[in-house]
This record gives C-alpha cells, sequence and structure tokens, in this order.
C-alpha cells in the first residue's frame, strides 16, 4: 500500500461518488483492482488504433459488475497513449440510430465529453482544432505557403469520404475566423463541428456549408473526425458508449433493429479494416447481448459475430480475444484488496487515520458472505457503498465498536442505473480466501 496522500479534494470527490452508486471521474487508479487480462486485451485494441487499425468490443455485465469503471480505466489508459477519447451514456433521447435527433444528440453529447490527456475532463474539442492550426501553421511558415492552401492539402484526402469536404470547409472557416480576429466565425465552426446547428439552412448561411451533422451521419461523422485528430498529432480516437441497454429496452421492434444495424456497421468496418484509428467500446447487461427476443442475438448476422467461443465455453476459460467481453465476478482476494484501497482512501492516503484494522474487512466481508451469499461478488456496487456508510458512522463516532455496526450492515438487491466496480475472474468459496 503506498503512503503518498490523496488530496482532500480527491478523496471526497471518490467516496462520495462511490456513496451515490456513480463512478468517481477522478482518482480511479486509487482503487482499481484485478482485470488484468481485461485490461492487457483493451490495451492490445489501443495499440492497434493507434497502428491505423480499428477496434470494436462489448463490455458486458450484470447492473453494478464494473463496467462504467472499467470503461474509466480503459479511458485513462488511452488518454495516456495521446489518443482523443469522447464518451456518453445512452439514454431515451440519445441513440446510434434514430430519425428524430436522438442520434445527433448522442454525438453532441460525445463531443461536450471529448478529452485529451491536457484536457482529460471534456471540452477540448476546441482545442484539438487549435492545435491543427498550430500544426499547419508551423508548415506553411516553413514551406512559405499559404496557410488556407496547406489546410485543403492536408485535409484533402477527406473530400472521397461522406461529408468530408464540408468537414474540411469548416475546419478552414474557423483558420479564417481565427486569421481575422472573428470570434463569431470561430464559434459557428465549432458549433458545426459539436452537432449544434438543426437546420442547413442556418449552416449554409453561416459557414456556407450544405450538409449538417444530424442522424443519418452520424458514424461517418465520427470516422471523419477519427482522421481529423490524427492530422492534428493525436493517435487516434477511442469512443466510450455506456448504458447500451436503453436501445434493449427500446418498444419499438424496427426502432431495436435499426440501431442494431448501425451497430452491425460498426463492426463489420471494424473487424473488416474499413475504419482507420478508431475503436468503440460498448457496456451493457447480459441481457442486452444473449436475450433471443429483444437484445443483439435476435439479430442474426450480429448473433453469429458476437457468439461465444465454443473451445473456451467446454475448456472453461475465457477468450479475451472475442468481441463481446463478459466482465467476471470479484475474488475474495480482490474484494478484500477493494476494501483496503477504500479505506486508505478514506483516510487521505495515511495509515495512521485508519479507522478499522485488517480484521475487521475479513469479518466484513464474511458478513455480507453468510448474509448475502456471492450475490456481492457478482455487483458489488452496494457491498462497497455499505462498507462506507460504516466507515462514515465510524468517521462520525470514533469510539464506537466496527463489530456492532457489522450487525446492520445489509445489502440492497434492487438493480439501478448502472455505475461498475472492477472486478476479476473466478468466484471462490470464502473458505479458501487468504490473507
Amino acid at each position: 500500500m503506498t503512503t503518498k496522500k490523496i488530496r482532500l479534494k480527491e478523496r471526497d470527490a471518490i467516496i462520495q461518488s462511490l456513496r451515490a452508486g456513480v463512478t468517481p471521474k477522478v482518482g480511479i487508479q486509487h482503487i482499481q483492482v484485478g482485470r488484468i487480462n481485461e485490461i492487457k486485451a483493451l490495451y492490445q485494441d489501443i495499440e492497434r488504433i493507434i497502428d491505423g487499425g480499428a477496434a470494436f468490443r462489448l463490455i458486458i455485465g450484470d447492473y453494478g459488475s464494473g463496467k462504467t469503471f472499467f470503461l474509466s480505466v480503459i479511458r485513462a489508459i488511452a488518454l495516456e497513449r495521446k489518443l482523443v477519447t469522447i464518451n456518453a451514456d445512452l439514454s431515451p433521447d440519445r441513440r446510434i440510430h434514430a430519425s428524430g435527433g436522438q442520434a445527433r444528440n448522442l454525438y453532441a453529447e460525445l463531443m461536450r465529453n471529448l478529452s485529451t490527456r491536457n484536457k482529460p475532463d471534456g471540452n477540448a474539442l476546441t482545442s484539438v482544432v487549435e492545435r491543427f492550426i498550430t500544426e499547419i501553421r508551423k508548415e506553411a511558415d516553413q514551406k512559405e505557403l499559404d496557410v488556407t492552401a496547406v489546410i485543403r492539402n492536408k485535409l484533402s484526402f477527406m473530400s472521397d469520404l461522406v461529408g468530408g469536404y464540408d468537414f474540411s470547409k469548416v475546419i478552414e472557416c474557423y483558420w479564417l475566423g481565427h486569421e481575422n480576429e472573428d470570434e463569431h466565425l470561430k464559434t459557428n465552426a465549432i458549433r458545426w463541428l459539436r452537432a449544434e446547428y438543426t437546420t442547413k439552412t442556418e449552416a449554409k448561411k453561416d459557414l456556407g456549408v450544405r450538409t449538417i451533422i444530424n442522424d443519418a451521419s452520424f458514424y461517418d461523422s465520427l470516422k471523419l473526425l477519427s482522421l481529423f485528430v490524427r492530422q492534428a498529432g493525436y493517435t487516434g480516437l477511442l469512443v466510450n458508449l455506456d448504458e447500451m441497454v436503453n436501445i434493449y429496452k427500446l418498444n419499438s421492434t424496427q426502432a431495436r433493429t435499426s440501431n442494431y444495424e448501425q451497430i452491425l456497421r460498426i463492426l463489420n468496418d471494424c473487424l473488416q479494416g474499413s475504419a482507420e484509428y478508431l475503436g468503440f467500446f460498448l457496456g451493457g447487461t447480459p441481457e442486452f447481448l444473449l436475450d433471443p427476443r429483444k437484445g443483439l442475438y435476435s439479430y442474426e448476422a450480429l448473433q453469429s459475430r458476437l457468439a461465444e467461443n465454443m473451445f473456451a465455453k467446454r475448456s472453461g476459460v475465457i477468450d479475451y480475444s472475442s468481441p463481446a467481453l463478459h466482465l467476471p465476478s470479484l475474488t475474495p482476494e480482490e474484494l478484500y484488496i477493494l476494501l483496503k484501497n477504500l479505506r486508505h482512501v478514506f483516510a487521505e492516503g495515511d495509515p495512521k487515520k485508519y479507522l478499522l484494522p485488517d480484521e475487521a474487512l475479513k469479518a466484513f466481508l464474511s458478513h455480507c458472505n453468510e448474509k448475502i451469499g456471492e450475490t456481492y461478488f457478482r455487483t458489488p456496487r452496494h457491498t462497497i457503498k455499505a462498507f462506507l456508510d460504516m466507515l462514515a458512522l465510524l468517521e462520525q463516532d470514533p469510539t464506537s465498536d466496527w463489530s456492532q455496526h457489522l450487525t446492520y450492515v445489509t445489502i440492497e438487491q434492487e438493480r439501478p442505473c448502472d455505475m461498475d466496480m472492477p472486478e476479476s475472474n473466478n468466484l471462490h468459496d470464502l473458505s479458501d480466501f487468504r490473507l
């Protein structure tokens, strides 16, 4: 256990997020445990993206099982590898295929959450465009060329792609606004890139382009963005979409099928090499994948591509190269380490401030195993909340006996909106647990 102190602001953000049942936006390195093989597999995907390839993964797990947290860990790794990351949760008004603006809404949300290593908290789109302009100006000065001409030359390859001509023209407009100190023109260019224009007429008036980013161009625009960020000096684009179960929940069979067809298109492009410098990691529940009536398995083409490796299944092993990566349960050892990490964070990284001894952690695990059973291994969200709630009481009354608090620990079994914590491989009996 590291003795490095944790800032109070970071500590509070972690604890408050976990007690509220959501994934922390900061400090995930303090609580991450396990997931070694899964992280290695997705790290290889990131390297494939950097090399000019594409990646597609479904991250499958129960509510509270670790999907959102795991996606956050992978996102942090991607930022360190100089990828641009975009992430969003699907919802009733945000999905990947629609005709009523829901896909445009999702794209706009992705752009708001666009992050780079220097701006990991989102709203980095303008910074990416500025970096591209800076690189272009350097090249233009070295070659004594006009900046506009260099921009057109750099982005000329986009003209052959859907929406590519107008995309490059909008970047050119941003440069003209920069050169002429026209903030309004620069703002309009960023608005277009963020999919904030709702009519082509308004976009043509402001920027002289004939198209806008809308429902129909959702995926094509992401492919253009992945190529553009490469020109800006980044290594690729990673798209994280969580709460994919919202597609499964759509009442309309036609709407679900249209979204599944979009997923199939993305999957085919990534596996066949049609997409470049682009990765998609999608978080969903088992029913979203496996339900033969409403899930991805209801669409035959997807079922054949996402079916589990039968050789791995028969051998009782996990195929980490499969497009569908199922997150296994926490082992008792990993849950114990997680509780130690949480205790460490709660104490701001100072062992002298620990509110519980090591034996209390084991007693807590034993209590959970006896009262709840294996559920707390599969979906540790509520176990973590209960543990932090107990620490909060001990912080308020340090003289109280932690063993007495254990008798009041209960773990809720409802299935709320998805927040996830890390887990690892096989579920073991607690009798095999060793400290």
